[in-house]
């Protein structure tokens, strides 16, 4: 009797009262309020830093590239997440059940999954973009105008809400599946079932642009190298530091910052694709404290970048205390040089 008692007392579910709930795994106190501190830390830093990337570019007159315009929306879909799927997300980790409601859990996982294509895509784009003005720098500032950043960045969010509300909002995601579905499926639960094709799809979505955008890198280092032995080579010859050697200067260093952020998003999200192609074609196994440690993981990329910008770039810097200290309420703010002479 004292034994049935017990295990009852262990055994707890996401909705006592209903029938066909999930079990909800109860952690100790303190390691709940670590987690909600720790998660909740790397929210606030997510929606700080993009926030910071966002405003600074917005703001100064300076920054107004179509390189920083990419930059600028890929730090939209990186706040978006921390806004609209962090918390939730948050929540479901550290309680193990989904309180939100069916219809809440497929939206959630539509934004979930379009921030992150629409990352990758605007990563793809950048790296294009920097191939260009890196090998061809006479055509660059033609051929990549603003409203040429402005339709990238225009694919970039239309291919990314179509494709993932139209796969997995309208539930085409497990469509042939049902009985795996149902067999899955309990009240308090959100796990995404994906068939076989559609997680084939996605991961070709996500590992095509990523081999584009190291084909392009790759390409690009090896021109940054060829430059700096051109560079010294002439400085030995004759001292220059003329304007041109200056940009051409800045655009190689964006072209290595931009790099960072990309081997980056490589490093925290390729885990996860491959924990997902793993998951499907071994009847989806995989325990749901795996998912979350492959998923938080891909979640810290979007704190990242900004981080990076801070540690390479003199200009986020100096935007940065500008912004902080409130000195942006000047009105010749705008137009002042971010750049080192």
């Amino acid at each position: 009797m004292t034994s049935a008692l017990l295990q009852n007392k262990e055994v707890q579910f996401c909705f006592e009262n209903m029938n066909g709930s999930c079990y909800k795994t109860s952690w100790p106190s303190g390691i709940r309020i670590t987690l909600y501190v720790l998660l909740s830390l790397l929210t606030l830093l997510t929606l700080g830093g993009n926030l910071m990337v966002i405003i600074a570019i917005a703001y100064f007159k300076q920054l107004h590239s179509p390189t920083n315009l990419l930059i600028a929306s890929l730090a939209c879909a990186d706040f978006c997440l921390g806004l609209a799927v962090l918390p939730f997300s948050s929540v479901r980790s550290v309680e193990t059940c989904w309180y939100f409601g069916e219809i809440f859990c497929r939206f959630h996982s539509c934004l979930d999954a379009s921030f992150c294509y629409s990352s990758i895509l605007h990563l793809c784009f950048i790296s294009i973009d920097r191939y260009v003005a890196v090998t061809d720098p006479l055509i660059y500032p033609i051929k990549f105008t603003v409203p040429v950043a402005g339709m990238f960045i225009a694919t970039a969010w239309i291919l990314s809400l179509l494709y993932s509300f139209g796969v997995i909002f309208t539930g085409a995601n497990d469509k042939g599946i049902q009985d795996l579905v149902n067999a899955l499926s309990c009240a308090g639960s959100c796990q995404l079932v994906v068939k076989k094709t559609w997680v084939v799809v996605s991961s070709l979505l996500f590992f095509l642009p990523c081999l584009t955008m190291i084909t392009l890198y790759c390409r690009i280092f090896t021109v940054v190298k060829q430059q700096a032995r051109m560079i010294e080579i002439m400085n030995n010859i004759q001292s220059s530091d003329n304007y041109s050697d200056r940009v051409g200067k800045r655009e190689r260093k964006a072209a290595k910052t931009l790099g960072i952020a990309v081997i980056t998003f490589l490093t925290f999200w390729s885990p996860f694709f491959i924990t997902v192609i793993m998951d499907a074609f071994l009847d989806f196994l995989t325990p749901p404290l795996v998912f979350d440690i492959m998923a938080w993981l891909a979640y810290s990329n979007s704190a990242m970048n900004p981080l990076i910008y801070s540690l390479f770039y003199p200009w986020f810097r100096k935007a940065m205390k500008v912004i902080v200290s409130c000195k942006i309420f000047r009105l010749d703010c705008s137009t002042m040089n971010l750049f080192p002479e």
